[in-house]
């Protein structure tokens, strides 16, 4: 038989957890702002603004051409001559207008926090430059003044702490720092092993050079909680291989889903099956279970799908190619993590192995740590942490809303299924982020020595808002009650809307170091690029970070 037969691709039906809160069930739907464009109706004419989508080969032309010119760019814009820029990523509008986004080196060296996106329109002149510092990129000497070993037993002791057992550093370079202030020599140092709940660790560290001070930390590994997921019967993409079946999607850039069977590193082994049908059903605590993977499988290809219906986005890094899944993680693992350096997403088993955190908003939110990770590159650690955060839980809603499965209606709850808390209470609450009893619900100055997970409260809480308005409401049965800072009245403008904001702020206006007053400015240009600035979605834009206390 011809390789061209060898490997049909078949669409099939997987049987996933099948269990659902009542609150999910309950009738009475009360119409809202979101209730915009149900999930298969025709999509409006796009906004002259709003990223078209690029093929594969489109998309690398446009960068081959910016790495080219990249010479050239940085004349343009003013940049020293020990400067140059590295083409990362690049987003094309409907109406030709181009947003590239660029890493700097400097000496040679790379320059953390000094990326930068540079705007240019349908006929090649440059109309602006959005930067993640404002410094101009200089330091006095390039030769450090401390060794090399003082900073990794810096970052040793630091990895310590957070539960790692590691001796010796698995990495180290030296860098530019230019994430806080102005531009010094620093050395940055990765330090694995795992976390104390079992989390792989890859703690980075930034050292000053000079001083041995430590400048910033951060970790690789992006941690994130959801519900299980309770989809019923789902169809999946597979194929045949031979005889066997293996949950494997070509449509959707080549995902792929492996068992690690409690393992805590590697590949795994990919699924396979002999009837093409995946999971029973029913949560179990052997480590040849399909529930989990038919789960991670179909929460994937409905990320994959919400980003390029929304965004024209072609997967994480919009390139046509897809990152990979891995399920049955250690032993009673509860969290569920993405890792750039393997390009994949993570998931445990839960509470006595059989509560899977494969749900739709975790697969979201996984997934879009990669998107921010291939885009703004958000550091996460203080309020860009936050923010990084907050946007994954604003795109795993997303998904949840998007995929509009009857067994797991989209809601503004994080986690409201798994019961992490013991309780029944969900993980996060995005209309009044404080009712977890750690979340903020409004900006302070404080609000970035939070953990990340929940000084995202801050943008989760402004995303509501803009999307449903403040007060009390009743959305696909859950109610909710938002505040505001100032007991202002806020009107949603629909979660659609604020969605496509959200999305070409993080794509073409925020950069590394943005924090939450640099998000309200991102948001608004965003806003003025999609909308006008004299529109009502600029005015409620303005009005829903007011209302947080960003101002």
């Amino acid at each position: 038989m011809s390789p061209l037969y060898a490997r049909r691709q078949r669409t099939t039906l997987a049987i996933a957890t099948a269990v659902a809160a009542g609150a999910l069930f309950t009738t009475g739907l009360t119409a809202s702002a979101s209730a915009q464009t149900p999930a298969g109706a025709a999509a409006a004419k796009p906004l002259a603004a709003a990223p078209t989508a690029l093929s594969a080969a489109a998309r690398g032309e446009l960068l081959q051409q910016a790495r080219s010119d990249a010479a050239e760019t940085a004349r343009t814009i003013g940049l020293g001559a020990e400067e140059k820029l590295v083409a990362k990523d690049v987003v094309k509008d409907v109406d030709g207008t181009v947003h590239t986004r660029y890493e700097r080196t400097y000496a040679g060296l790379p320059v953390l926090g000094g990326d930068l996106i540079v705007h240019t329109s349908g006929t090649g002149t440059t109309e602006g430059v959005t930067k993640a510092t404002k410094h101009t990129i200089e330091v006095a000497s390039l030769t450090p003044r401390i060794a090399a070993a003082k900073a990794e037993q810096q970052a040793l002791g630091a990895a310590e702490a957070a539960g790692s057992a590691k001796t010796e550093a698995d990495g180290a370079r030296k860098v530019i720092w230019a994430g806080s202030g102005k531009p010094v020599l620093a050395f940055e140092t990765v330090v694995g092993g795992f976390q104390d709940d079992g989390t792989p660790n890859e703690l980075h560290v930034i050292t000053d050079a000079a001083t041995g001070e430590k400048l910033y930390e951060y970790q690789g590994i992006e941690t994130g909680t959801g519900k299980t997921l309770y989809s019923g019967t789902v169809t999946l993409s597979t194929t045949l291989s031979g005889s066997t079946y293996q949950l494997y999607d070509t449509t959707r850039g080549g995902h792929k889903t492996y068992n690690l069977a409690r393992g805590t590193s590697g590949t795994g082994t990919l699924f396979t099956d002999a009837d093409d049908v995946w999971g029973t059903g029913a949560a179990s605590s052997s480590t040849a279970d399909q529930t989990a993977a038919a789960d991670a499988a179909y929460g994937a290809q409905a990320t994959w799908d919400f980003y390029k219906s929304n965004f024209g986005r072609n997967g994480i890094k919009n390139n046509g190619q897809a990152a990979y899944s891995r399920v049955h993680y250690g032993n009673a693992y509860v969290n569920a993590f993405w890792s750039d350096s393997c390009f994949c997403m993570t998931y445990g088993d839960g509470s006595g192995n059989t509560h899977p955190l494969t749900a739709l908003d975790v697969a979201g939110h996984e997934m879009s740590h990669g998107v921010t990770a291939n885009t703004a590159g958000l550091n996460y650690s203080g309020e860009s942490g936050g923010l990084n955060e907050a946007t994954s839980d604003i795109f795993g809603t997303g998904v949840e809303f998007y995929t509009n499965n009857a067994s797991d209606v989209g809601d503004y709850l994080i986690g409201e299924k798994i019961d992490i808390n013991g309780n029944g209470t969900p993980l996060r609450y995005m209309d009044k982020p404080s009712k977890d009893g750690a979340s903020a619900d409004y900006w302070s100055s404080s609000v970035g020595n939070k953990d990340v997970h929940y000084s995202s409260g801050v943008a989760n809480h402004f995303f509501y808002l803009l999307s449903e308005g403040s007060g009390a409401k009743t959305i696909n049965g859950v109610s909710y009650n938002s505040p505001t800072y100032s007991g202002s009245t806020v009107t949603g403008i629909g979660r659609d809307k604020a969605l496509q904001i959200w999305y070409k702020a993080l794509t073409t206006y925020m950069t590394s170091t943005t924090n939450y007053k640099a998000a309200r400015t991102a948001t608004l240009n965003a806003a003025t690029a999609l909308y006008g600035s004299g529109s009502a979605e600029y005015t409620a834009v303005a009005a829903a970070w007011t209302a947080v206390n960003v101002t």
